[in-house]
């Protein structure tokens, strides 16, 4: 069973006031929004959060509905969007793991990994017992999803309040606040080369391609970042 103590405890991190999740709300806002505006139906919209629970995977969808495209071609998008969070799962997963917890609770636990909820954690997880970690991890992720899903329903029933600008503004308040925090942290040569290469590579890829600039941005800074870290130390 999951540990009330530590899972209580995930979702308190989540509500403190200087808490990514308010970024997260903020852009589920837009999302509620831009659905509704999409045509997406109340209950389509809180299905999409429901399964999505990602900015990106969750813009791209309605885009691909919205001209036509084959659900094949909606999956494959949004699994290419949302390709990101494999390095996040590969970088939380040695934190969480313990042997006398269960299997099915790091299953559980994989849908909840989301810029705000990783942010949350790698804030915390010194502070709680290892073996409990993943009951933290649940907590966090619970919150989280909630958060976005009754912010989507709020910009879905407050979109008519809402002008393109300030849909706009909502939705790139988590990537700003995500760049905010990573600079925040920049104490190694490893994650101060990865995020200064990344912000200058990617706009020069985007002259190349403006499809695919930000995947492969992020993925020439991060693997000259990881051979710098290695060389010069982490």
């Amino acid at each position: 069973m999951i540990n009330s103590k530590y899972f209580l405890q995930g979702i308190l991190a989540s509500k403190k006031f200087d808490s990514p999740a308010i970024a997260l709300g903020a852009s589920f806002v837009a999302i509620g929004a831009l659905l509704k505006n999409l045509g997406f139906t109340i209950q389509e919209s809180i299905f999409s959060t429901l399964l999505t629970y990602a900015l990106p995977g969750s813009l791209v969808m309605a885009e691909s509905m919205l001209i036509g495209a084959s659900l094949v071609n909606i999956f494959l998008a949004v699994w290419l969007v949302n390709s990101r969070l494999y390095p996040m799962t590969v970088s939380i997963m040695p934190l969480l793991k313990h042997e006398s917890q269960p299997r099915w609770k790091y299953y559980l636990s994989c849908h909840f990994v989301a810029v705000s909820s990783w942010l949350i954690l790698k804030s915390n997880y010194e502070e709680i017992e290892r073996k409990y970690r993943i009951d933290f991890w649940i907590g966090i992720g619970t919150a989280t999803w909630l958060v976005a899903i009754f912010s989507t329903i709020l910009g879905y029933y407050a979109s008519d309040f809402f002008n393109r600008d300030m849909i706009i503004a909502l939705a790139i308040i988590n990537p700003i606040y995500f760049m905010c925090a990573m600079i925040g942290v920049m104490k190694t040569v490893q994650l101060t080369s990865a995020i200064l290469l990344g912000a200058l590579l990617g706009p020069i890829f985007y002259f190349i391609s403006p499809e695919w600039s930000v995947l492969i941005g992020g993925l020439v800074a991060g693997t000259i970042s990881y051979f710098i870290g290695e060389k010069y130390g982490s």
